[in-house]
């Protein structure tokens, strides 16, 4: 008869069994993510299946950090891990120590995944994009002060513009460091402004040699930046984030510098033929204008200005005594005017018409009377005369139409 013993020395006991066993402590094990879960700890839960078996996954915050890409439900992968049990639930579990993806390189997903992101927010936006300065007064250079790219991107300004300023901020161009320094490096350039342009960049590399360039904190920084950047990574037929971020790229850190100035030798060349130019206009508008004022001063009115001024001022004289004659005319017809009204209204004064032997009769309201319908017998009517008024009373009403 075997021992009786509790569910927690059984599972203990198994999940001994699992780890004596060698071929179960760093197994391979290819699947698909499901029920994928990150926690603010940093640990990653999640269940790795195929079509015919399903198995629960943790992976712990140290082996978690190290990843480049972001797993996600639906991801086929490759997890290398610890079989075992976890004794208090009981429940068979991978403890992941690293995670690929399959078919895909790791980097690979991890670049396309941050290009698709930072691509969302805007970063790569054509709009956003600053103007590179024709001549920068001070070149900037972000790269390593060992490699070649420094020698290259100097020789190549000595050749196109001699006298050139550039200043360096020496930086690791590739490991776990060189992001943060990169980044580092341009918002030290923007803080101290002594830059019109910065050469971001390094020389040429595998993906993982370049790998910095497609960090979030480089893009950031490059996409932040009130300078004009122009990234240089690696060859002609690498592209990283910082590119896409930067406001130009350069297929190389050479083509970089010829991007940043112009030939010096040709722009004075240019500038001498401008000269030349604006001198020749210069002298076709004198000799325009010099023929203009002969012109002028070969009017008559230049030749005898006295004589031209006691003209205006014989007109101004005739156009005074003009207005002068309006007026007195102006004032005979009105005052011609003025008698002729007051004839008429004179001939038409109801005194003219009373002293003719006629009379005006109102009553006591002083209103004029004019038919014998508007008064009674015994009413006191007034009758005014050429001399006079005289008060009456009605004693009879005769209607003139009986």
């Amino acid at each position: 008869m075997s021992k009786v013993i509790t569910v927690a020395q059984l599972n203990r006991y198994v999940a001994a069994l699992l780890d004596r066993d060698n071929n179960l402590r760093a197994v391979q094990v290819c699947g698909e993510l499901s029920g994928f879960k990150s926690y603010a700890s940093g640990h990653l839960y999640f269940t790795l299946k195929d079509e015919n078996a399903a198995v629960s996954c943790v992976m712990f915050k140290g082996q978690a950090h190290g990843m480049r890409f972001k797993p996600e439900n639906g991801m086929k992968v490759i997890v290398t891990a610890k079989a075992s049990l976890y004794d208090r639930d009981g429940r068979f579990q991978l403890y992941v120590q690293s995670m690929t993806p399959e078919g895909l390189g790791e980097l690979y997903l991890a670049y396309e995944q941050m290009k698709k992101k930072l691509e969302a927010e805007g970063i790569f936006d054509q709009a956003a994009k600053k103007q590179i300065p024709l001549i920068p007064k001070c070149i900037g250079v972000v790269t390593s002060q060992s490699g070649a790219v420094i020698r290259d991107i100097i020789n190549v300004l000595r050749r196109r513009f001699p006298g050139f300023k550039l200043q360096l901020i020496p930086v690791a161009v590739q490991g776990q460091a060189a992001a943060g320094q990169i980044a580092d490096a341009i918002r030290q350039f923007n803080k101290i402004g002594t830059a019109d342009v910065l050469i971001v960049g390094r020389g040429g590399g595998s993906m993982e040699d370049l790998w910095a360039f497609n960090e979030e904190v480089v893009a950031r920084a490059v996409y932040d930046s009130e300078i004009p950047i122009i990234s240089a990574v690696g060859h002609e037929t690498d592209f990283t984030i910082c590119d896409f971020a930067a406001d130009l790229r350069a297929p190389t850190p050479s083509a970089a510098a010829e991007l940043a100035v112009p030939i010096k030798r040709e722009l004075l060349i240019s500038l001498s033929a401008d000269r030349d130019k604006m001198k020749r206009a210069l002298i076709r508008k004198l000799e325009y204008q010099r023929i203009k004022f002969d012109n002028l001063l070969a009017r008559p009115v230049m030749k005898s200005p006295l004589e031209q001024i006691n003209r205006r001022r014989e007109y101004l004289d005739r156009l005074n005594q003009r207005v002068c004659d309006a007026q007195i005319s102006m004032q005979k017809n009105s005052r011609h005017e003025l008698n002729l009204l007051a004839a008429k209204l004179d001939a038409l004064s109801p005194l003219k018409v009373l002293a003719r032997g006629y009379a005006v009769v109102t009553d006591d309201h002083k209103k004029t009377v004019q038919s014998v319908r508007n008064i009674q017998i015994q009413d006191t009517i007034n009758v005014m005369l050429r001399d006079g008024s005289i008060n009456c009373q009605v004693q009879e009403v005769k209607d003139g139409r009986m």
